[in-house]
C-alpha cells in the first residue's frame, strides 16, 4: 500500500471530510443489517460474517482512502459502490419481470418464518408488526399457522395455543387499553364464517400486494433516495481522486 504526501497539498478538505462522513453513515446503515439474524433460511453466522466483511472493507477503503488520499483505496471504494448500485438496479428489474417467481419465494420465506415464530423474539416481533400494520394473518391466510407446532390443530399438539393464531392476527378492540395476548386462542376451532369477527382473514402476501400499488410513490421515493445517496458517494470519491491526481501531476513538474 502506498501513501502519497504532497508538500503543497491542494486536495479539497471539503470533499475529503465529506467522503469520510459519508462512510461513517454508510457503515452505520450496514451495521444495522446485522440485526436481521433470526430469519429462517439465512444462516445468522454467514449473514453476520458477509455483512461484517462488506462493512469493514468499504468502511476501511472509504475512510482511509479519504484521510490518507490513497487513490487505490478510493478507486476500490468507488467501484464497489457502483457495483452495489448496478446490482440493486438489476434486482429491481428482475423482480418486476419475474413477479410470479418473487411471489413464490416470498410465500416460501414467510411460511418458513411462521414455523420459527416462537424460536426467536426478534423474528416474533417482526411478524407481529407485519400482521398488525397490514391487518393480515399468515402468508395466505390464518390456516398457515398450522405450520407452527404451537398453533397446529393436530391431535398430537399439547400446546394451549393449539388451533389458534398469534394476538397480532386479532382485530383490535378500541375499548381495550391493554393488549389481549390470548385473543387468538382456539379461534380456528370455530367455523370459518365466524373468523372475520375476531381475526384478520386476509393473508399477508395479498395485503402486501394491495399495499404496493397504493404506496408506489413512497417505494419509488425510497429507491431514488438510496440511489442518490450512492451516486453522491461515487461523485465524492471521483472528485477526490481527480483532485489527488491533479496535485500529483502538478508536483511532478
Amino acid at each position: 500500500m502506498h501513501y502519497y504526501r504532497y508538500s503543497n497539498a491542494e486536495v479539497s478538505c471539503w470533499y475529503k471530510y465529506l467522503l469520510f462522513s459519508y462512510n461513517i453513515v454508510f457503515w452505520g446503515v450496514l451495521s444495522d443489517l446485522t440485526k436481521v439474524t433470526g430469519l429462517h433460511g439465512l444462516d445468522p453466522v454467514v449473514l453476520v460474517l458477509v455483512v461484517g466483511i462488506v462493512m469493514f472493507t468499504l468502511g476501511f477503503a472509504g475512510c482511509v482512502g479519504a484521510l490518507r488520499e490513497n487513490i487505490c483505496l478510493l478507486k476500490f471504494f468507488c467501484g464497489a459502490i457502483v457495483f452495489i448500485f448496478l446490482l440493486e438496479l438489476a434486482v429491481a428489474v428482475l423482480a418486476f419481470l419475474f413477479q410470479d417467481w418473487v411471489r413464490d419465494r416470498v410465500k416460501e420465506f414467510f411460511e418458513n418464518n411462521i414455523k420459527s415464530y416462537r424460536d426467536d423474539i426478534d423474528l416474533q416481533n417482526l411478524i407481529d408488526s407485519l400482521q398488525k400494520i397490514n391487518h393480515c394473518c399468515g402468508a395466505q391466510g390464518p390456516d398457515d399457522w398450522d405450520l407452527n407446532i404451537y398453533f397446529n390443530c393436530s391431535s398430537e399438539s399439547k400446546s394451549r395455543e393449539k388451533c389458534g393464531v398469534p394476538f397480532s392476527c386479532c382485530i383490535p378492540d378500541p375499548a381495550q387499553k391493554v393488549v389481549n395476548t390470548q385473543c387468538g386462542y382456539d379461534v380456528r376451532k370455530k367455523s370459518k364464517s365466524q373468523w372475520d369477527d375476531q381475526i384478520f382473514i386476509k393473508g399477508c402476501i395479498l395485503a402486501l400486494e394491495a399495499w404496493l400499488p397504493r404506496n408506489i410513490y413512497i417505494v419509488a421515493g425510497v429507491f431514488i433516495a438510496i440511489s442518490l445517496l450512492q451516486i453522491f458517494g461515487i461523485f465524492l470519491a471521483r472528485t477526490l481522486i481527480s483532485d489527488i491526481e491533479a496535485v500529483k501531476a502538478g508536483n511532478a513538474f
